[in-house]
């Protein structure tokens, strides 16, 4: 029998209001003085002012670093550690969705064991802890703020890089459903579709185990039952609370089971074109999956059950089919673009986006392993 490790922050608050209950669980740990990684909208909307205030109104203070770009790059970390070190800082709360929570990470691992964020591209680089990092959500798609996973942008390379670490995990993970009522339903639908590919993408990897399985199944539930509400009513807190739930699981469930070619080809739309990485994964998960269901249809048959699909007496080849075809259906109805030529991809980048795939940490635990000519063969049928 193999050893698994099961990964998730220490402590994790969730429901509409939880964000008062978690400044009493920091003020328990003795901080200091915060660095507030966030991003311009979120501090122009005043969250992060309001962060700081309960942190100030429970005898501790912070000092808001909001140059967070949508796909943070090493520039953003660096300037980030300017922050931290001139507001001396004793440990770090982002505040956002991926973007932020993956930039905070990056600025407390590089805090902790010195260097540049791209020493620490791949699996386990790290020597010690990052400095410690409570992660408030305000989407609900990425679970950056449960994960060991963080990716930013190399923009000498212009490729993402993925740093797949134990020490990056938050301690404390966030999330109120309450601060994700403002989100328009652009980003609504781009990061539900994000954790439906968490989801799915963990649920046919390799390294899946039944406790990654029973997470990433209730959370394609969810995201079949919530999303479409959520994203047609942003105030429709049912949906949005249940699409937190969803997001949660499916970081569950990719945090411990990894992904697939799904998000070792989104990275490189996301580091070449500047694309938003959700709506990447959007439309290259349904390519990818035709692409393993030579080998998982029987798991992709479960993952249309879970969608709510007509399964029932197919077989496993049918019942995949059955699974693609309710993923492109649900991502028409939340507004996804059709294919990677509207969000402006090139066919003559395909071997560059290729080559660049091969090497993502991201597409190990693929169920199908795939050479460098059948990755660009995904990239085109997505074009």
């Amino acid at each position: 029998m193999s050893i698994t490790t099961f990964f998730i922050p220490n402590e994790n608050l969730m429901g509409a209001g939880c964000l008062s209950e978690a400044v009493k669980v920091i003020q328990q740990k003795g901080f200091r003085k915060a660095l507030i990684v966030t991003d311009k909208p979120l501090n122009e909307l005043g969250i992060a002012s309001r962060v700081v205030g309960l942190l100030r109104e429970a005898g501790m203070d912070g000092t808001i670093f909001d140059g967070v770009k949508p796909n943070p790059s090493t520039a953003n970390v660096e300037a980030g550690l300017q922050a931290l070190k001139s507001g001396e800082c004793d440990f770090v709360v982002s505040l956002g969705g991926g973007s932020p929570h993956d930039c905070a990470k990056g600025i407390a691992l590089v805090a902790a064991n010195g260097g540049k964020i791209s020493d620490y591209e791949g699996v386990d680089r790290s020597a010690k802890p990052q400095l410690p990092l409570i992660a408030i959500n305000t989407t609900a798609g990425t679970a950056s703020e449960i994960t060991r996973f963080c990716i930013i942008t190399d923009e000498s390379r212009h490729v993402k890089m993925a740093i797949v670490d134990r020490h990056t995990t938050p301690i404390l993970s966030v999330n109120d459903p309450e601060l994700m009522v403002g989100m328009p339903k652009g980003l609504t639908a781009a990061t539900g579709m994000d954790a439906l590919t968490h989801a799915v993408e963990a649920y046919v990897s390799t390294a899946a185990t039944p406790i990654t399985d029973a997470c990433a199944l209730q959370a394609i539930r969810l995201i079949a039952a919530h999303l479409r509400d959520a994203v047609a009513d942003g105030k429709n807190m049912v949906a949005r609370e249940q699409m937190a739930y969803a997001q949660f699981l499916a970081g569950m469930a990719f945090n411990n089971a990894s992904l697939g070619y799904v998000h070792a080809m989104a990275h490189q739309l996301g580091g070449f074109y500047d694309l938003p990485h959700g709506v990447c994964n959007a439309v290259l998960l349904p390519h990818v999956q035709e692409y393993n269901a030579q080998l998982v249809a029987a798991r992709l048959k479960d993952v249309g059950e879970a969608l709510g699909a007509s399964v029932a007496g197919l077989s496993a080849e049918a019942g995949a089919q059955a699974a693609i075809g309710a993923i492109r259906t649900l991502s028409a109805d939340v507004g996804i673009p059709a294919n990677l030529t509207l969000l402006g991809a090139k066919r003559e980048d395909i071997p560059t986006l290729a080559a660049n795939a091969m090497k993502d940490a991201c597409g190990v635990t693929n169920p199908r392993r795939a050479t460098q000519a059948e990755i660009e063969g995904i990239f085109a049928a997505a074009m």
